[in-house]
């Protein structure tokens, strides 16, 4: 089994599995003709398919110098900051706001948001030498880096609100609302985006929460003024338990796609109660259920223009898709790295796990479906520096939709083959098996919101064939 163990991890592992900090010395890189990489050296604790293989083992076109450098820069700060304190927070089920603001002094926050770099609001990249670019790829590398600490509950609490709340204010945002997307990628405040409803899921279409137009009397100045009233229930917010602002999607027209408008709430306004929901994952998120009692919302928090909505939530529907595709992909090769790692020190039956030929074939069958997909992420990933974000909207749809359940069916049979390789181990909290039992309750949280897996193959096949006419 020399491929598996042919360096050896530069430190040992803790009994709870976690991935120690090393030093880390610079990346060296050799650019080659046509932007391949020819060599370098990374100081990274490599055993079998544990890394993406353009860090460890293979040429590619995609990444250069920037994105090795931008990596050991977030790994740094993910291993030294993040990882020792996630047992406490996934207890505490909370992510102390501290936080956020230190994400924000490494770049990680608006690095979620995608490329460009939004340096007008931000300051330069702190992870890039001046004349450096950010892409996609820097954005993918953010979500393998928080991912590869094997806690979803940590890299939802940290970037989901970010990376769907932010964007509706930074395309389609008044400079007022801009100024609060800049507080929400500096750390100081928190954004979660509220579609979800007990009645309507990945049928976005058919939200039942309201904004009404309305004249009323405002208590503070005694003067009439002219607000959204918005009454509803919204589920499954992740972020929305320690929010500040709320991206609410309501009806403000007819019925069907052509009637939701977006509005920016605060929490200050009246009328709006956050609870904490208890779910079998992600404990860290603050996932919420979110009540709109008669809360006056001034005209000038609509987002863009009334009953375009719709069409703001797909704007950004696929960047959500690919982000999930991303963290799928990565949380399962932690559960591959897992699994190889208590495979090579496990003994049964006088060897090693790993000298099992069924572990063995298990290990491979985990590591031929991660690498596929990660290559179809890539290429994803490509084109999506390729592209204008009105052509992804429409372009990527089909293929976004596809790698999403792609990644999420790999990622829960990634889960369940490390749960059966580590045994018993795996059905403790804590221990050895931590991350594989956490990830394992977490699955679900990847396949089902953002749309879920038959929804996609359904839109893909839609979408890929609206142009055909027919036969």
């Amino acid at each position: 089994f020399f491929f598996l163990s042919k360096k050896a991890p530069t430190q040992q592992r803790s009994e709870e599995g976690q991935r120690t900090a090393a030093s880390r010395e610079q990346p060296v890189l050799e650019p080659e003709s046509g932007g391949k990489m020819s060599g370098f050296d990374v100081d990274v604790d490599q055993i079998g398919w544990g890394e993406p293989s353009h860090l460890t083992r293979y040429h590619s076109p995609y990444y250069n110098e920037s994105h090795v450098k931008w990596r050991m820069h977030l790994r740094k700060w993910c291993e030294e900051k993040l990882q020792p304190n996630i047992p406490k927070w996934e207890q505490e089920k909370v992510i102390p706001h501290s936080v956020f603001r230190d994400a924000f002094r490494v770049g990680f926050l608006p690095a979620i948001v995608g490329a460009p770099w939004p340096e007008e609001l931000c300051g330069p990249c702190p992870g890039l030498a001046p004349g450096e670019k950010f892409d996609a790829f820097h954005e993918l590398i953010a979500w393998e880096e928080i991912c590869r600490l094997g806690s979803g509950g940590l890299a939802w609490g940290i970037c989901e609100g970010i990376q769907i709340g932010v964007p509706p204010l930074l395309n389609f945002g008044t400079p007022e609302m801009r100024k609060v997307a800049q507080q929400c990628l500096m750390g100081e405040k928190v954004i979660c985006l509220c579609i979800s409803e007990p009645y309507a899921g990945s049928d976005v279409a058919n939200i039942r929460c309201t904004a009404q137009k309305k004249r009323v009397l405002n208590k503070k100045t005694g003067v009439e003024e002219e607000v959204y009233v918005v009454n509803g229930e919204k589920k499954w917010i992740t972020n929305g338990t320690y929010a500040d602002y709320f991206i609410v999607a309501a009806r403000t027209g007819p019925k069907g796609n052509k009637g939701i408008s977006l509005l920016l709430v605060d929490r200050s306004m009246a009328g709006l109660e956050t609870k904490r929901m208890d779910c079998m994952g992600m404990f860290a998120s603050g996932t919420a259920y979110i009540t709109l009692e008669d809360v006056h919302v001034p005209c000038s928090k609509v987002i863009g223009e009334v009953n375009k909505g719709f069409y703001y939530i797909m704007y950004n529907f696929n960047h959500e898709r690919w982000g999930f595709v991303a963290q799928s992909t990565e949380f399962a090769r932690v559960c591959l790295d897992e699994a190889t790692r208590y495979a090579l020190r496990r003994r049964t039956f006088g060897k090693t796990l790993v000298e099992h030929p069924v572990i063995r074939a298990k290990i491979g069958e985990m590591a031929r479906q991660i690498e596929s997909t990660h290559a179809m992420l890539e290429l994803l990933t490509y084109q999506m520096t390729q592209m204008s974000k009105e052509d992804q909207m429409t372009k990527l749809a089909a293929d976004c939709a596809l790698i999403k359940v792609q990644a999420t069916k790999m990622f829960e049979f990634c889960a369940r083959e490390a749960a059966q390789i580590f045994g018993g181990a795996s059905y403790v909290r804590g221990g050895q098996g931590e991350k594989v039992e956490r990830l394992y309750r977490e699955v679900r949280a990847m396949a089902i919101p953002g749309g879920s897996e038959e929804i996609m193959i359904d839109l893909a096949v839609r979408q890929i064939l609206k142009p055909v006419k027919k036969l």
